[in-house]
């Protein structure tokens, strides 16, 4: 179900936050409307477009009324691109164009395709917070899967920009793993 409140939130935020009394520059303006494979699941809008250089995953996310992009292409790492401004524009164009996707809670993965759509729906990070809620740091996760923490970081933060490391499924499905497994720590307290 589309859920207009949230359509209205996401361009009111593209409106104020992204093109505050700017015009699209003539590189943006190739690339509106050329996007494919667009999602939106909440406030997160992804979707895909051929550049000059490759194939590019192109994503904004409205938190707070800020818009947060991503690119995957080279000039891209922080968003500000001219692909983020197109997918923007095209957003505001024809925001029912992009399906809508919900996360599957975890209790309905059945399959290994719902379990695929119910990683997919999620970041790293968001595994990596559940578990830190559960008292186990990133570092302590990462050594327990003989993985470098710094490694891990780097797993994590590339994600956020659109750039995917082979083992990020593998890496989410240990966290997952880790958070079904193991109850969280109660703190310890000092006798007296």
């Amino acid at each position: 179900m589309i859920s207009p409140k949230e359509i209205d939130e996401i361009k009111a935020a593209l409106r104020d936050a992204w093109f505050a009394g700017c015009e699209l520059d003539v590189k943006a303006r190739r690339y509106v409307g050329k996007f494919y494979d667009r999602r939106r699941a909440g406030k997160k809008i992804v979707a895909t477009v051929v550049g000059n250089h490759g194939t590019y995953t192109v994503s904004l996310a409205v938190k707070l009324k800020r818009v947060e992009s991503a690119c995957s292409c080279y000039v891209g790492r922080g968003g500000g691109c001219h692909h983020c401004d197109a997918l923007a524009q095209t957003f505001l164009n024809d925001a029912v164009s992009f399906q809508v996707i919900k996360r599957k809670g975890r209790g309905s993965v059945c399959t290994l395709k719902d379990l695929k759509a119910y990683l997919n729906g999620a970041t790293l990070d968001t595994f990596l917070q559940e578990l830190k809620a559960q008292g186990i740091t990133q570092t302590a996760f990462a050594e327990s899967i003989g993985m470098n923490p710094r490694h891990l970081s780097a797993i994590k933060s590339s994600e956020l920009r659109n750039r995917f490391f082979n083992e990020l499924g593998a890496t989410k499905l240990a966290c997952l793993w880790v958070i079904e497994k193991f109850q969280p720590v109660a703190p310890r307290r000092s006798k007296v």
